[in-house]
């Protein structure tokens, strides 16, 4: 089946604007026009994550990982959405960005922001974190500060443990230049031949595989360590490499490619062999960026520049070490006190066993009420992973149907699937190759269900299946009953314990019946365009949502009660933006919780002075996606897997489910009242797209962590069964 079929007649790529944002009578002129540039507002909220890096009250392991978080973040950011930009600017498909610039400016503008960004991540490793960690007993040394007996013991670790697996590489008129990895470590040697005294260049790559960080003497206590990063080790063993040569020079290099992934679908094409010819042929994407040590020579930099062929601009020069995401080897350490406090999750009330059963039975727990969970603070492994676990042991199921976007690399999740095909139950993957980075790990599930006798779909031609679904049908008392789970995070066990994400267990026959529609509609030919309880992109979800918007703007005009409240990612899609700002005008209070990219300019005096914009990041990822309408006091809330992006509106198959319970519906209030809470430490938008962080008092007192509050809150709620009573705000 093709998207044509069920796609609305536009569709719209991450860079290309065609359509006309709607008018907003009234609205005063603005510069530059009335959203916030989205590549600009990536970078801010990276920013973000490195001002986590910088705090002094954040464990100082924790601190490294926020530094390599940001590094990898934004190796990722060019890879994907600078290399696209340069694409479209290199085949001329470039056109206007969503504030109407011009694509060679906001490639200017991104690389001054991220040569600023750099320049301060190194900062705040050399200044803030280095230092801390020193006077935590974690004490990165270099090997000219080291004596002969650490020099000795080395030496022996290199010889047996590095230098077999060295592979350097010269560059002569019988060598051409090496073909350079991207993200890869590597050292650029000068050598002087001896007999000629001619000088020569090589290459020798950092092996990946290694630790960065060895330990000087592993006998050193763990509280009082000292590490070497591995390419300083290997380039003080140059000689062994080089026997007869004079070093000159070495330095430290790095390039990123472009490792975007670009697929021609059509309906006669075998989709995992085109994917595993791209996935190959991402691996020689021209160079976009080359970071090299800021002692590097001229002569040196020049061959690079001219053999990888960037530009000034794509040259990035910065202090020892590069590749700060490799601090996510020392951020692992087994030293608690230097993380933050073990916080394991509870059990949702719910599901949890009575006294005479050490395991519950979920389907009678599902069965009475809707279970609405909360992750990581309830577990993931007794909750979503048991409910698919019991649906394959169960011999009254007669069949289960499941989406995997990402997934981990020992998936239960997908053992799961396996054990119920080969216990002859009906099973249904729709599997999502595409799923950027994960494309290789998700052909390989791919087959691995195959063969265990899964049915194994892959969607729909020219869309992503981005929603979290899972459908269980069972047979009782004559009947068949569905057994539901939509979710705003991956059916990924681990990553469950480090992102914030919401979910729901139903036995609502209707919610039931949508899935096995959608199901169809996935692995079929039908095609359905009406759902009871489901918002369902590309076709209904972004029109859902403006209907939405409109009926609170209708209340405001009338006098009834409105608010909007949105929980999201990333906020960028114009039509969601504008239906916002005119909500804002009709005297509708709008409240936006984004983690991520915002293009929504809040508080501009006759556009969106009632519109309030928070961001929260903390030792877990805000990742649920939440939709809230006051609707004259009949609250309608829905949780999904939809950000406010054109890909998620008009390219992927996103679902959105209405919650009915009161009771959740509560939870969802008092979860926004607490982060939207003037006590709560966050980060603040204003108009201009700046982002202040409000994270202590007047007095100088640190604000409320929501993060913290929520695991207290949960914990105390599971041990005492309650769930909260008070209905959401009017």
């Amino acid at each position: 089946m093709t998207a044509d079929s069920i796609l609305d007649d536009r569709t719209s790529s991450d860079f290309d604007d065609d359509f006309e944002p709607f008018d907003l009578e009234g609205a005063p002129e603005l510069e530059p026009e009335r959203y916030l540039d989205r590549e600009i507002s990536w970078l801010a909220f990276n920013q973000r994550v490195l001002e986590l890096a910088e705090d002094p009250r954040i464990p100082v392991l924790e601190r490294a990982n926020f530094l390599a978080i940001f590094a990898s973040n934004l190796d990722e950011f060019f890879m994907v959405r600078v290399a696209g930009l340069k694409r479209r600017i290199d085949t001329g498909l470039a056109v206007p960005t969503n504030v109407g610039r011009s694509p060679h400016d906001v490639l200017s503008d991104i690389s001054a922001k991220a040569h600023e960004l750099q320049e301060r991540h190194a900062a705040a490793y050399q200044q803030l974190v280095e230092p801390v960690l020193a006077e935590s007993g974690i004490r990165i040394v270099a090997w000219s500060g080291l004596g002969d007996v650490e020099h000795e013991h080395l030496r022996s670790y290199f010889s047996k443990q590095i230098f077999p697996v060295l592979m350097p590489l010269a560059v002569d008129p019988a060598h051409p230049f090496p073909y350079i990895s991207g993200l890869s470590l590597n050292l650029s040697v000068r050598v002087r031949n001896s007999r000629t005294g001619r000088q020569e260049f090589a290459r020798v790559k950092v092996p990946q595989m290694l630790p960065r960080f060895v330990r000087v003497d592993p006998g050193e206590s763990i509280e009082d360590a000292r590490y070497v990063t591995l390419e300083d080790l290997i380039a003080n063993h140059l000689g062994d490499l080089f026997p007869g040569m004079e070093i000159v020079e070495h330095h430290v290099f790095r390039v990123t490619r472009n490792e975007d992934v670009e697929i021609e679908e059509d309906e006669t094409e075998n989709l995992i062999k085109a994917l595993e010819k791209e996935l190959l042929r991402r691996r020689f994407g021209p160079p976009i960026r080359l970071e090299i040590t800021d002692d590097m020579d001229d002569v040196t930099l020049g061959l690079l520049v001219r053999e990888l062929d960037v530009t000034e601009q794509e040259v990035f020069r910065l202090p020892a070490p590069l590749d700060l995401g490799g601090l996510f080897d020392l951020s692992r350490l087994d030293r608690p006190e230097l993380h933050y406090p073990t916080h394991v999750p509870t059990t949702a009330q719910q599901l949890q066993p009575s006294d005479s059963n050490l395991r519950a039975d979920l389907f009678t727990a599902i069965s009475r009420q809707d279970v609405l969970l909360h992750h990581p603070y309830e577990s993931f492994a007794t909750s979503v992973q048991a409910f698919l676990e019991q649906a394959a042991a169960d011999p009254d199921v007669l069949a289960i149907k499941q989406t995997l976007y990402r997934t981990s690399g020992d998936s239960p999740i997908v053992e799961a699937l396996i054990d119920a095909a080969e216990s002859g139950k009906q099973v249904l993957a729709l599997v999502e190759i595409k799923a950027r980075f994960d494309e290789q790990a998700n052909i390989s599930w791919a087959r691995k269900l195959e063969k265990a006798g899964v049915h194994v779909v892959y969607g729909l031609v020219g869309l992503k299946t981005h929603c979290k679904l899972a459908l269980v049908i069972r047979q009782e008392k004559g009947g068949l009953r569905h057994y539901s789970h939509i979710g705003t995070g991956n059916y990924n066990p681990k990553t469950s314990r480090i992102y914030e994400d919401l979910g729901l267990l139903t036995a609502d026959d209707q919610v039931g019946k949508d899935l096995t529609r959608l199901f169809n509609e996935l692995s079929g030919y039908a095609i359905e365009k009406k759902f009871k309880r489901l918002l369902v992109a590309p076709l209904h979800l972004r029109k859902g949502l403006l209907k939405l918007i409109a009926g609170e703007i209708a209340n405001a005009e009338a006098g009834r009660p409105c608010g909007i409240r949105i929980k999201v990612n990333s906020i960028v899609d114009e039509a969601i933006i504008d239906a916002l700002y005119r909500a804002s005008n009709a005297g509708v209070p709008v409240e936006v919780w984004v983690r991520g990219i915002c293009s929504l300019r809040p508080g501009i005096p006759g556009l969106s002075e009632n519109i309030t914009v928070r961001s929260i990041l903390g030792r877990y990822l805000e990742h649920s996606r939440i939709f809230s309408f006051v609707n004259d006091g009949d609250p309608q809330v829905y949780i999904g897997s939809a950000d406010m992006m054109h890909r998620n509106l008009d390219r992927r198959v996103e679902a959105l489910v209405r919650l009915n319970d009161p009771a959740h519906l509560a939870e969802i209030a008092s979860l926004f009242d607490l982060a939207m809470a003037e006590t709560t430490s966050s980060w603040w938008l204003d108009g201009s797209g700046e982002w202040i962080r409000h994270a202590t008092d007047e007095a100088g007192h640190p604000l409320d962590d929501m993060q913290n509050r929520l695991m207290q809150q949960i914990g105390q709620r599971t041990r005492s069964g309650q769930r909260p009573r008070s209905g959401p705000r009017r």
